[in-house]
């Protein structure tokens, strides 16, 4: 049992570091230093307790992480590292998504033109052209997130509500 505690420990500070990491990151592009987010924020946030969050000593709780996205104006899921988008630690297997191109050919609309355009720069890079479907890497989905105008775990859902992910016939 000792053992487990052990490696939920390890687990835990690992995360925080990779948290405090995706912190200091946004903070620098918002070009702050933490003295300045101090100030930003009307002392709410301590330089030295945010100093303790982006090494990793000290972990940031929701409704904390929460609030620092809204200071740097980003969504709460930006503030996380990216590599844990379908799961904690980023080993969550992750289930492949298809996009049916017959279904989107057939919509129309400026936003399904959008994405058409943008499936079909990716068939070009990849040489795919089997026309039919296209299979959607991590970087794809964060893409068509931003199109659709949705958390980048719920495309799958708004591509399934859309008739476009593709569902092979068993």
């Amino acid at each position: 049992m000792a053992q487990e505690s052990e490696v939920d420990d390890a687990a835990s500070r690992a995360y925080n570091q990779r948290v405090g990491e995706r912190l200091r990151s946004i903070r620098k592009q918002k070009k702050m230093s933490l003295q300045e987010l101090e100030s930003v924020s009307n002392e709410e946030f301590k330089a030295s307790v945010v100093g303790a969050y982006e090494r990793g000593e000290r972990s940031v709780s929701l409704p904390r992480l929460h609030r620092l996205a809204e200071i740097y104006n980003v969504p709460t899921e930006q503030l996380l590292p990216r590599d844990s988008i379908g799961g904690v630690d980023g080993s969550a297997p992750r289930r492949k998504m298809a996009v049916d191109l017959v279904a989107l050919a057939a919509k129309k609309g400026a936003a399904y033109e959008m994405l058409g355009r943008f499936l079909s720069m990716i068939q070009v890079q990849r040489g795919d052209f089997n026309g039919k479907v296209l299979t959607v890497r991590a970087d794809d989905v964060r893409a068509i997130a931003a199109m659709l105008n949705v958390a980048t775990e719920d495309v799958a859902a708004t591509l399934d509500d859309l008739g476009l992910l593709f569902r092979p016939t068993t």
